[in-house]
């Protein structure tokens, strides 16, 4: 194959013994030689860039009809764009090339590039792909409306707990109060009242504060406020069997069971939590692999191991306390409130259990999302189940706040 000939500013090859001219307007001149390269046609033609080649197997002579008032190029494919690269083609010379666009995550900046370089992992390419642009991050925030929606549940559940505590402190004298254990529900409450704005630790971007406290502090409460329901629970059902003759549940009546209760089982959430804070603390962390052109926010949990520990542990809690206040639920309702428990823990569960398959079929902000719905709402299934009933009487039917009305109703089921 012939391989150039050139007109000025343009190069081309020569074949040894292949002499090269162009022919303009029937003359022929010689010109000097730099690069071009020639391509034979079929029917013995040639072609350069647009230009006409005829090519005289006799005289070995190549000519080029100059049918247009500039130089021919010196390459058979037009120039790449930046965003683009060459990719040569195959059994051809390698000034015939395509142009393809980079690929996912890179760019070119040039024309012609012949490859593309990869955006930092903070950064992803624009739509041309000739630039990287930072990318944008995401994470639950309070200005967006599911934050926004997610935060006021939040602060109207600590209103509402808030407003509970108070009328329990109010009448914590009447007989309805006092026929649970007074200050048991008064725990109960407290720790129920921080569980609503602990969710407002996961909205907002991740600090190192944020990540450190959220799964840990939000895992105590609940295992306090779980606990509380158990000794509750169990105060029940000893202080009704303690009743019967020569019952030997008659010296465990009093604080000390349920005191032991609440202690050791807030007692090893907290070592849990703390062991995981001295050895692998939670960290704000950058994920880059999760989308396409997005920088997810959020907490790395340091240590998995700790984080779904302390989650079943209070599993484990929550199914014993469920299981306490179910066998507890046929006791006179005028004594206990194992029902109104026993239904509470259904729902806790209910919520939990539903709240896995949730959390595990969810990705970023939305993941978030789903753990904030899920302390809400059994704070709320708690505070709903348990105190609701109490509130009802003592605001609206104050008149079945009285002691002779516990013990009729007792006396009416036997």
């Amino acid at each position: 194959m012939v391989q150039g000939f050139v007109r000025t500013g343009l190069s081309s090859r020569m074949r040894k013994g292949v002499a090269g001219r162009l022919e303009e307007k029937g003359h022929a001149s010689q010109l000097g030689i730099s690069t071009i390269n020639l391509q034979r046609l079929r029917g013995g033609g040639m072609t350069c860039s647009g230009w006409t080649v005829r090519f005289d197997n006799v005289a070995e002579t190549a000519y080029c009809n100059i049918q247009q008032n500039h130089a021919p190029h010196s390459v058979c494919s037009e120039s790449c764009a930046a965003g683009q690269r060459m990719l040569i083609r195959e059994g051809e010379p390698p000034c015939c090339y395509n142009c393809v666009l980079c690929p996912e995550g890179e760019v070119s900046n040039h024309t012609d590039a012949t490859d593309c370089m990869k955006c930092p992992e903070d950064q992803w390419p624009n739509e041309s792909r000739d630039l990287c642009m930072p990318k944008t991050e995401e994470y639950l925030s309070f200005s967006e409306p599911l934050g926004a929606i997610l935060s006021s549940v939040s602060t109207f559940g600590f209103l509402l707990a808030s407003s509970v505590l108070c009328i329990f402190i109010k009448h914590g004298d009447t007989p309805i109060i006092k026929a649970n254990n007074k200050t048991l529900s008064y725990f109960l409450l407290v720790s129920i009242l921080l569980c609503f704005p602990c969710s407002l630790l996961f909205i907002g971007r991740p600090g190192r504060v944020h990540c450190w406290l959220r799964q840990g502090l939000f895992s105590t409460l609940f295992s306090f406020a779980v606990s509380c329901v158990l000794a509750k629970t169990i105060t029940v059902v000893i202080a009704f069997r303690a009743t019967k003759p020569n019952s030997s549940l008659r010296k465990w009546v009093g604080s000390a069971i349920p005191n032991s209760v609440i202690l050791t089982c807030s007692k090893t959430q907290v070592l849990i939590y703390g062991i995981w804070l001295a050895s692998y603390p939670p960290f704000p962390d950058r994920n880059n692999q999760a989308f396409r052109g997005r920088m997810l926010l959020e907490c790395n949990e340091g240590s998995p191991s700790f984080h779904y520990c302390m989650k079943i542990f209070l599993g484990l809690l929550a199914l014993v306390t469920l299981v306490v206040a179910f066998l507890a639920r046929k006791l006179p309702s005028g004594f206990n409130e194992a029902q109104h428990i026993t239904f509470s823990m259904l729902v806790f569960t209910s919520v939990w259990l539903s709240f896995i398959p949730a959390y595990l079929s969810t990705t970023g902000k939305y993941t978030v999302a789903v753990e904030v719905f899920a302390i809400l709402s059994s704070s709320a299934g708690l505070l709903g189940c348990i105190f609701a009933p109490k509130c009802y009487i003592i605001i609206v039917r104050p008149k079945m706040n009285t002691r002779e009305h516990l013990m009729g109703k007792y006396l009416l089921k036997n």
